[in-house]
């Protein structure tokens, strides 16, 4: 297990590479700069080049990558010039909000996919199998964004139940914070719920018709544990996998949802510092979030390994 994991550990260190080239150049050919959001638009041309040969953006791009990848290796990710602190203190700050939602919208999008997948396989073909994955279609078409207009108008301002926008810490109450992040994890929830929901489905009707099921039914086990012991057992490295991927795209792609309930997490980080040319906040945060979605992608990986026993048995 140990050789596996260094393993896939090294074959994402090229990956990365790849992604931070990406990231700089990306960032490096955006027009303007933070010389031109720090003196305005008033400011002249010899001013904004004074000012970008004093940041040190005037230099070749080459020079100027390789000393912003040195900095990462050391744990310097440079200097906010708005925020006024090192960048990783800004991500560590902002991303305990992100982290907070995804969460939560994880554990709905699992309450409600899991029963609702398993159900739609064991009702193959019937009304509930058809309203399972007619819902699940209606949930994966609409609009994140008009999904949260819609729970913030139902529950915020007609029945006045939750907070439509804001973000309390932790420190102040778990029922607090638990508040103004409900709506928005339920608007990331449903989208999730919808997308693991057809995928469990998926996985279980593969695994519900195997010779081993038969055999187990034919033995006189109960259907319940046919199910849950047997079917959903097996089908676990698939919805392992998915659940993986969807915890990855709620950490990384909450950007509209933060802005709409504005909650101060890495979404709206990224978008005031690309509105401020805040050009070593967006490297960073956009590294740092590509870090977290191959992370979590790797501890999948690894579970998975974990979990299903023919890669037990190829092992060994």
């Amino acid at each position: 297990m140990l050789s596996y994991i260094l393993k896939r550990i090294f074959s994402l260190l090229p990956v990365m590479f790849v992604v931070s080239v990406v990231i700089f150049l990306v960032v490096y050919l955006i027009p303007g700069g933070p010389a031109t959001a720090m003196l305005g638009l008033e400011a002249s041309p010899q001013q904004i080049a004074e000012l970008n040969a004093q940041l040190g953006f005037d230099r070749p791009f080459l020079v100027q990558y390789a000393d912003w990848l040195t900095g990462v290796f050391r744990g310097d990710w440079g200097q906010s010039y708005f925020l006024d602190m090192p960048v990783l203190q800004a991500i560590g700050e902002y991303f305990i909000p992100t982290l907070s939602l995804a969460v939560l919208a994880q554990v709905v999008a699992l309450v409600f996919a899991i029963p609702m997948g398993m159900l739609a396989a064991y009702k193959r073909g019937t009304a509930v199998d058809l309203a399972t994955v007619s819902i699940s279609l209606l949930g994966t078409a609409i609009p994140g964004f008009l999904l949260s207009m819609f729970f913030m108008l139902f529950f915020g301002v007609h029945l006045q139940w939750l907070p439509v926008a804001g973000y309390e810490p932790l420190s102040r109450g778990l029922w607090e914070h638990l508040r103004y992040l409900i709506l928005p994890a339920l608007s990331l929830g449903v989208v999730q719920a919808a997308y693991i929901t057809r995928m469990t489905r998926s996985a279980l009707l593969d695994v519900l018709y195997k010779n081993y099921i038969r055999t187990a039914r034919a033995k006189g086990l109960r259907e319940s544990a046919v199910l849950f012991g047997q079917a959903l057992k097996n089908a676990a490295p698939t919805i392992l996998t998915v659940v993986g991927q969807s915890f990855g795209s709620l950490v990384t792609g909450t950007i509209v949802t933060e802005t709409i309930f504005n909650i101060p997490g890495l979404g709206m980080l990224t978008m005031s510092s690309i509105n401020q040319r805040d050009v070593f906040v967006i490297q960073g945060v956009v590294l740092f979030v590509t870090v977290i979605y191959v992370l979590v992608n790797l501890a999948v990986d690894i579970l998975y390994g974990l979990v299903d026993p023919r890669l037990q048995l190829g092992r060994q």
